[in-house]
């Protein structure tokens, strides 16, 4: 971002909105306009019903005079005979203020909970600016979540997007509430503050994340923006424009640092994949659009830290993979633009375990310039990939047991497949309102890995085993 402030353009002076009655044809959430001079793409549109009823659009594409308008509202039994639309002549844009934290917006960024509209000098321009890659800063400070498998082992730096990849039926909302109430700086005392939006989501799951912030306190510093799934589809894109025009207000201009909370991201592609179809569009891969990838960069590249500013943004998109596939294509292109994944694993659930995240197939990509001494403990990076490297194991020798039994193992492969239960009951689940710090989950480990003998542990320096390693008695 070559300038972090973006202040919208005013509309030309003297210019009068003209109201055209030449709506074509109705397609899903688009207008189709005709003899219509000079419309831009992103413009602002007003739709008035014959009713009286108004509605906001905007222009998705325009050529030869005729403009395709995409309707934030319901478009079903309009008269395109008594319908005219207005266009207003500038884009789309959000009157940002810090008195927006604890307050709650649809995804327009119109007031859900009750409360006044934001009255503000400033408006921003929704669709962002994109952050010129000389003015990135390297991400390198601690997000902590409370939960051990993302602190530990696919630990959140300051900066980063990275994706949480669910299933459905998976507790991905339990774990994004869990995460907006927890996550905090660890010995900072900057500002912290979570932008949560909410795409496509029922009532019940609205309810539940509304009651889960306010009970607890979380939405004192956190701005909510949510889309229902009653709500118009196309509202779901521009839900995300609003939330992370937000974040960008609060990090660069307020000097806080955020964590943006988007769920659902596969509702998100639904909604651009029904407007795509209604454009009568060529489809691409699964039938969503080929700029789907462009577009979701157009999201998750506006993360990110600037040098010079003090603020910073980090994202923690959550999609459900359509039928557990991880190549599909929201999470494969997903995974070419962030920064690693967490990926939710069905047989962890299955067996009971809460948050059900499987650390053999999660990756953080930039966890080794967050973590060490003077950031999280100078044991962490060999604890974790002696974790890892002891799960795997454990893993191998439990499918092996299912097959010659656990008699048929070495004293060390049982020990091994004692480590992997441990990991899993004891260090990847905990209660939903459970908040470890990182030196708690670090002395967890350090409690699992001590079933092992010290001759094991090949993956920790020496002068930490013989800090940290306290040797379990062994049976003679």
């Amino acid at each position: 971002m070559a300038s972090a402030k973006r202040v919208a353009k005013e509309p030309v002076a003297g210019a009068v909105p003209i109201d055209y009655r030449t709506i074509d044809r109705v397609t899903g959430p688009l207008l189709f306009v005709r003899e219509v001079e000079k419309a831009a793409y992103g413009e602002m549109v007003e739709v008035l019903l014959p009713n009286g009823d108004r509605r906001l659009g905007q222009v998705l594409d325009s050529r030869k005079g005729l403009a395709i308008v995409q309707v934030f509202g319901p478009t079903m039994g309009m008269n395109i005979n008594g319908t005219s639309v207005k266009f207003l002549g500038e884009v789309a844009t959000l009157p940002v203020s810090d008195q927006m934290l604890g307050r709650v917006f649809n995804g327009l960024g119109e007031p859900r909970d009750g409360g006044p509209k934001i009255v503000s000098d400033q408006k921003l321009e929704i669709v962002g600016n994109a952050m010129n890659p000389v003015s990135r800063e390297e991400p390198s400070e601690f997000i902590q979540t409370g939960l051990s498998n993302i602190d530990v082992m696919n630990t959140l730096v300051r900066g980063q997007k990275l994706p949480i990849f669910s299933g459905a039926g998976l507790p991905h909302n339990l774990l994004a509430a869990q995460i907006v109430r927890q996550a905090k700086l660890r010995n900072s005392s900057d500002s912290f503050a979570v932008i949560f939006a909410a795409m496509g989501i029922t009532s019940e799951e609205a309810n539940f994340f509304l009651k889960e912030f306010e009970s607890t306190g979380a939405l004192e510093r956190t701005v909510v923006f949510m889309n229902l799934s009653s709500d118009p589809s196309a509202e779901r894109i521009i839900t995300p424009r609003m939330a992370l025009t937000t974040a960008e207000y609060l990090a660069y201009e307020k000097d806080m640092h955020i964590l943006v909370v988007l769920t659902d991201m596969t509702n998100y592609c639904e909604a651009l994949r029904e407007v795509a179809a209604a454009r009568e569009e060529v489809p691409g891969r699964r039938g969503y659009p080929g700029y789907m990838y462009t577009d979701l960069a157009t999201l998750y590249e506006r993360a990110g830290k600037i040098h010079g500013r003090k603020g910073s943004i980090t994202q923690l998109p959550i999609l459900t993979m359509p039928a557990d596939d991880i190549t599909h294509p929201i999470p494969d292109l997903t995974g070419y633009i962030t920064e690693g994944q967490i990926v939710a694993s069905r047989e962890l659930q299955r067996r009971g375990v809460y948050p059900p995240i499987d650390v053999l197939t999660s990756l953080s990509r930039l966890m080794n310039q967050g973590i060490g001494k003077g950031r999280t403990r100078d044991d962490h990076r060999g604890v974790a990939d002696q974790l890892y490297a002891s799960y795997a194991t454990g893993k191998d020798q439990r499918a092996l047991s299912a097959i010659v039994g656990e008699e048929a193992l070495t004293a060390t492969d049982r020990i091994y497949l004692k480590i992997a239960e441990r990991f899993e009951n004891e260090f990847v689940n905990q209660r939903p309102d459970e908040d470890r710090s990182i030196d708690e989950s670090l002395t967890l480990a350090w409690d699992i890995l001590s079933e092992l003998p010290e001759s094991e542990l090949k993956r920790i320096k020496p002068e930490l085993i013989k800090q940290y390693y306290r040797p379990k008695p062994r049976a003679a």
